[in-house]
C-alpha cells in the first residue's frame, strides 16, 4: 500500500496509529546530527515528518540525501507535537510522523522556479514547465473550484430533468463570427471539419426532435486574437430549453447562479437579478457589460455644450455627436495637471477619442481653462447635473455617441481600480436585455448580427425588419458580473420564413442559407418549438470566482496569448507523408 491517508489528513485522533503516506518533499531542514524535518505534500496537504538518526542510520543516510521535488513514501508513527512546537498554519499542525521506514519513489531535478514562496517566475516559463506549476498551492485551488463549479452545475440542472447530451466537436464550417479552426478530412480529399465555435445549431436541432431541457459542459473553439479574459479552446456551459420565453431562461439562470455562489462561494446572492436595457446601461456606463459595484455614471451636457461658447463642444454638439462626461468625486486633488493632460488624454485616445475636457469643482464654480466659455448658469447647471461638490473633477469627451461611450467606459473603470471605489472581493451580477439585433458596418456596407443569426426579432419591432433593421431589438440577453460578460443567449428563431427574413438583413441570399445551415433550416419546417438558450463561460466563471483577471490561472493547460502550448511545443509541422495523407501542400508564408 502506497499511503493509507493524505497528507493534509493526519489530527491529534491519530496520535499512536502507525500510517503511510506518499508525496513529494517541499520543505527540508537538518536540526543537528540527529534530526531530519521534511513537509510531505500532497493535494490534500501537508505533513511534517521526522527522521532521527538513532532509529535507523540507513534510514537517516537516506533522508539527508532529500532534495525537494523528490517522491517518497514512509511509513511512521503519529505523535503529538512538543508543547510551543505545533504548526497554527497547518490542519495537520498538531501532529508529524515518526518515520520507520523510507523508500524513495522519484528522483527531481532542481526545480526552475520554487512551487510555494519565493518571487512568481515569469508566465512563458511557468508554462514551459506547466507540471510543476500547478503543484502549486493556488492553481490547485484553481483546478478544485472549477471542478466543484462542474459538479454544482451538473446538480442544479439534472435536479431539473435537464439533459446532458454531447454534440459533435468534427462539424460542418458554418462562420458567423470568429474564423473556424478548420481539421482536414483524409477520406474526402479537398473537404474539411470545422471544430466547433459553439454548439449553437445542434442544439437547435435537439430542440426540433423534442429533447426539450438540455445542458452541455461543451468545449468550443475559435481562432481569434487573444486576451487575459480569452482562449483559442474554452468550456462553456451550454444551455436550451423548449416551449419558453425568456423570462423562463432568465429565471432559470438566476436560479443556477444563486445555486452556484451558496455552492461554491458561500455567498447568497438574492434573485431576480437586476435587469437593465441595453440602451439605459450605454448611456449610463458607456458599456454593454457595465462593472456595477461602484456607480459613477456618465452624464450628458451635450445641450449646454451646444449654447456654451467653447468651440471644439459647440462644434460636436452641432455635428450631431455628443459631449457626455464623469464626476470624479474628491479627484481634484488625486489627479496633477500633467496625468490630465497626458497621460489620461493619450488613455482616452486608445479608444478614438480625440481629446480630454476637464473641469474642477471649488467655491460652488467651475474652475479650468475652459471654464470662461459657459456663463455662471450654464457653470451651475453643469455642476447640478453631474452632483457636483467642491474637491470634485469632471471628465468630459466630445465625439460621436460611439467614441463617446468605449473611452468613457474605460476611463470609468480605470477610475475605479485605481480609486478603490469598490470591494475587489463583491460580486454583481445583472442582465442586459433588449440588444439591437443588427449593427450597421459601414466598410462592408451591410448589416452584422449583433450577436448570432439565429436571434428572434423583438415581435415589438417587427413592422421595422423591412424599413429601419437598425431600431430592432433582438429578444437576446447578456449575463453580466464585475463588468465581465458572464453569459450570453437568446430566444431562437423557429419559423423558418422569419429566419430568411433576418438572413436577407445580413446579406446571407437563400441559396447561401441553403449552403451554409440548410440542415438547421430544414429541421426548422419540420415542426419546430418555440426554444431559447444561453452559453455561460465557464472558464469566466471559475476566473472571476477565484479573484484572478487571468484566464490562463484556471486552466490546466492553457495556450499563450499567441496560442502556443508552451509545454509541449503546439502547433508544431508535421511529417511530409502525414500532409500526403491529406492531400495537402504547404506554401512559404509571404515575407514582410
Amino acid at each position: 500500500m502506497l499511503r493509507t491517508h493524505h497528507c493534509g489528513e493526519l489530527r491529534r485522533d491519530h496520535a499512536g496509529q502507525t500510517v503511510t503516506l506518499s508525496g513529494w518533499v517541499h520543505s527540508y531542514r537538518e536540526q543537528g546530527r540527529e534530526l531530519v524535518f521534511v513537509d510531505l505534500r500532497d493535494r490534500y496537504g501537508k505533513t511534517q515528518v521526522v527522521f532521527n538518526s538513532d532509529d535507523d542510520s540507513r534510514i537517516d543516510a537516506l533522508a539527508r540525501r532529500l532534495r525537494r521535488e523528490d517522491v517518497i513514501r514512509v511509513i511512521g508513527e503519529v505523535r503529538l507535537r512538543g508543547e510551543g512546537m505545533t504548526n497554527p498554519r497547518l490542519a495537520t499542525g498538531e501532529v508529524e510522523v515518526r518515520v520507520q521506514q523510507l523508500v524513495l519513489l522519484s528522483r527531481s531535478k532542481t526545480p526552475p522556479f520554487e512551487i510555494e514562496g519565493g518571487e512568481l517566475p515569469n508566465e512563458e516559463l511557468r508554462l514551459k514547465h506547466r507540471f510543476l506549476d500547478l503543484r502549486r498551492p493556488e492553481l490547485q485551488r484553481n483546478i478544485l473550484l472549477r471542478h466543484q463549479l462542474t459538479q454544482a452545475v451538473r446538480e442544479y440542472f439534472n435536479d431539473r430533468s435537464f439533459l446532458e447530451i454531447e454534440t459533435p466537436m468534427l462539424g460542418r464550417s458554418t462562420p458567423e463570427g470568429a474564423r473556424d479552426y478548420l481539421v482536414p478530412s483524409r477520406v474526402h480529399p479537398g473537404s474539411f471539419y470545422a471544430l466547433p465555435q459553439s454548439p449553437q445549431i445542434y442544439k437547435q436541432i435537439l430542440m426540433v426532435a423534442g429533447f426539450d431541457r438540455y445542458y452541455q459542459i461543451a468545449r468550443c473553439f475559435r481562432d481569434e486574437d487573444l486576451r487575459a479574459d480569452r482562449q483559442p479552446e474554452f468550456t462553456q456551459i451550454d444551455v436550451e430549453m423548449s416551449f419558453v420565453e425568456r423570462d423562463d431562461i432568465l429565471s432559470t439562470i438566476d436560479g443556477l447562479v444563486s445555486f452556484v455562489m451558496k455552492k461554491v462561494r458561500n455567498i447568497d446572492v438574492p434573485t431576480p437579478l437586476e435587469r437593465y436595457t441595453y440602451r439605459d446601461v450605454m448611456e449610463r456606463y458607456g458599456s454593454d457589460k457595465p462593472d456595477l459595484r461602484f456607480g459613477m455614471e456618465i452624464v450628458d451636457i451635450t445641450d449646454l455644450a451646444a449654447v456654451s461658447e467653447f468651440g471644439v463642444f459647440k462644434a460636436v454638439s452641432g455635428s450631431g455627436g455628443r459631449v457626455r462626461g464623469l464626476n470624479v468625486k474628491g479627484g481634484a486633488e488625486k489627479y496633477s495637471r500633467r496625468i490630465l493632460d497626458v497621460d489620461l488624454k493619450n488613455f482616452v485616445g486608445d479608444y478614438g477619442a480625440k481629446g480630454l475636457a476637464y473641469m474642477k469643482v471649488a467655491g460652488g464654480k467651475l474652475e479650468s481653462t475652459i471654464a470662461k466659455f459657459f456663463t455662471d448658469e450654464q457653470q451651475q447647471t453643469i455642476i447640478s447635473r453631474m452632483q457636483g461638490q467642491d474637491g470634485d473633477l469632471l471628465l468630459f469627451v466630445a465625439d460621436s455617441w460611439k467614441v463617446t461611450c468605449a473611452a468613457l467606459a474605460a476611463l470609468r473603470n480605470r477610475i475605479g481600480r485605481e480609486q478603490n471605489l469598490y470591494d475587489p472581493t463583491s460580486f454583481n451580477c445583472i442582465w442586459v436585455v433588449d440588444f439591437p439585433l443588427v449593427t450597421w458596418n459601414a466598410e462592408e456596407g451591410r448589416f452584422d448580427a449583433e450577436h448570432h443569426p439565429f436571434c428572434q426579432p423583438n415581435p415589438e419591432d417587427a413592422e421595422f425588419l423591412k424599413t429601419d433593421p437598425g431600431k430592432v431589438r433582438a429578444d437576446s440577453y447578456d449575463l453580466v458580473v464585475n463588468g465581465y460578460e458572464a453569459a450570453s443567449g437568446s430566444v431562437r428563431i423557429h419559423d423558418s420564413e422569419i429566419q430568411q427574413m433576418v438572413f436577407d438583413l445580413l446579406n446571407i441570399r437563400s441559396e447561401e442559407a441553403e449552403r451554409r445551415f440548410g440542415f438547421l433550416l430544414e429541421a426548422l419546417r419540420f415542426g419546430a418549438p418555440p426554444h431559447a438558450g444561453i452559453a455561460l463561460g465557464l472558464d469566466r466563471w471559475v476566473m472571476l470566482l477565484t479573484g484572478n483577471d487571468n484566464i490562463r490561472e484556471v486552466i490546466a493547460f492553457p495556450k499563450t496569448q499567441k496560442a502556443a502550448d508552451m509545454l509541449t511545443g503546439a502547433p508544431s509541422p508535421v511529417d511530409d507523408r502525414q500532409l500526403r495523407d491529406l492531400h495537402i501542400e504547404v506554401s512559404e508564408p509571404p515575407k514582410g
